[in-house]
């Protein structure tokens, strides 16, 4: 009995796509004339080969799902000749397990109506970038940090776990959570490989703080999850959380964190 559920990764899910792509591709739409003759309305491989530059051999064997190599120029070919919108552009290159030379790098920094939606939030929310800078933050969050994020003109997180007093009085236990918190960050870094940002980060508060540095030396990667948060407020006394994690849409390097009182879980 064969299976014909669809396979979502690998090179005949590639090809699949391609093919898809190539049938919906008129020859009008990339400058060939058409003709009433044709068995297709979408491009022959033999005319996309062509128009992207290679071997109408060598397609056909993309497009068949064969194990063979893709540069990511000719990726960048075949997605032109399709005239592949981005989000299509970006799931083909996932779908090579490749990085588009060509992608459009995501905001860093959130748009006024990101940070109107962080506003609206009743809870304390804030968000973080890939080096975990404090990009914007709503008045519950800038109140349970008071003396931390209406003070510092850059605040990041790391540096008030690890450099700011404060942070030592207000998160409780405060030695578990600075060390749970290196291996999160360290975690994150796999995605950001290449960023001078976050190397400089990590380069900064090694020297900074004898902490950062016995923790990040030990290797331990841990997922960040959201879970409970305690507080001792100066004013407000005890404080009880749970932490929620969501990442915007058209923000690759941004992430959300939310603090839901526990009353309301």
């Amino acid at each position: 009995m064969m299976d014909n559920t669809e396979s979502l990764s690998g090179p005949k899910a590639l090809g699949l796509f391609l093919r898809t792509h190539r049938e919906r591709t008129t020859p009008e739409m990339v400058g060939l004339p058409g003709s009433s003759r044709r068995r297709t309305s979408g491009l022959r491989r033999e005319e996309l080969a062509q128009i992207s530059g290679i071997s109408a051999t060598w397609y056909t064997w993309i497009e068949q799902g064969r194990d063979v190599s893709i540069s990511a120029t000719t990726l960048n070919s075949l997605a032109k000749a399709l005239r592949m919108e981005p989000a299509a552009r970006d799931y083909l290159f996932s779908l090579a397990s490749m990085k588009d030379p060509q992608a459009v790098p995501s905001p860093t920094a959130p748009g006024v109506g990101l940070k109107n939606c962080v506003n609206q939030l009743t809870c304390p929310a804030y968000l973080l970038d890939s080096s975990w800078n404090v990009l914007a933050w709503n008045p519950p969050a800038g109140a349970l940090f008071s003396g931390w994020l209406d003070v510092d003109p850059q605040p990041n997180l790391l540096d008030f776990m690890f450099l700011n007093p404060l942070a030592r009085q207000l998160v409780t236990d405060w030695a578990e959570r600075a060390k749970r918190v290196v291996a999160e960050f360290r975690a994150e870094t796999s995605h950001y490989a290449h960023s001078d940002a976050v190397r400089q980060t990590v380069i900064s508060l090694r020297e900074r703080s004898d902490g950062f540095d016995q923790w990040w030396t030990q290797q331990e990667v841990l997922a960040r999850e959201g879970g409970e948060r305690h507080f001792n407020h100066p004013r407000d006394g005890g404080k009880s959380y749970r932490q929620q994690t969501f990442f915007p849409a058209g923000y690759a390097e941004c992430k959300l964190v939310m603090l839901v009182p526990e009353g309301d879980n």
